[in-house]
């Protein structure tokens, strides 16, 4: 699909991407408050060898990356450095929050557990925080789901 726009309103819309990998469509969701799109999850390619460490390691996983890594919140074998930013969107509105001292602080600065925890606090039901929630590592400029860090 391909939309027609005139060139005015194509460098007004290009002078509003904040990083060079940021999107027009992401720009025009944020403009109209359009919920983020859930994309399909993709197939992950099977590796004997890496599942059987993830497996073994299980919730030790995160641990070690955080050891390895740095400071950082931690959930299970979900691991956030510290500066990490957090992002969705619920019935049009965006919801911030990150993850500063080891702890993931809602936009409301409250402490949460988790992902989904943080979710709930929003929807006021379950959710897998996993997939409602995006991160923005500290010094990147790309989005990415927290179900794909995994």
């Amino acid at each position: 699909m391909q939309i027609e726009v005139s060139l005015p309103v194509y460098k007004a819309l290009t002078e509003m991407l904040r990083h060079e990998d940021d999107s027009y469509d992401a720009l025009l969701r944020d403009i109209l408050e359009i919920d983020s799109p859930q994309e399909p999850e993709l197939p992950r390619k099977k590796n004997a060898l890496l599942d059987a460490i993830e497996h073994s390691l299980g919730p030790d996983l995160a641990n070690y990356r955080r050891a390895v890594s740095g400071p950082g919140f931690v959930s299970r074998s979900l691991y956030l450095p510290d500066g990490t930013s957090l992002r969705a969107r619920y019935k049009g509105r965006q919801y911030i929050a990150k993850i500063d001292g080891e702890k993931w602080v809602d936009h409301l600065g409250n402490e949460q557990s988790s992902p989904s925890a943080a979710a709930h606090e929003i929807t006021g039901t379950n959710v897998n925080g996993l997939r409602f929630w995006e991160a923005q590592f500290p010094d990147h400029s790309a989005w990415v789901r927290l179900d794909r860090l995994k």
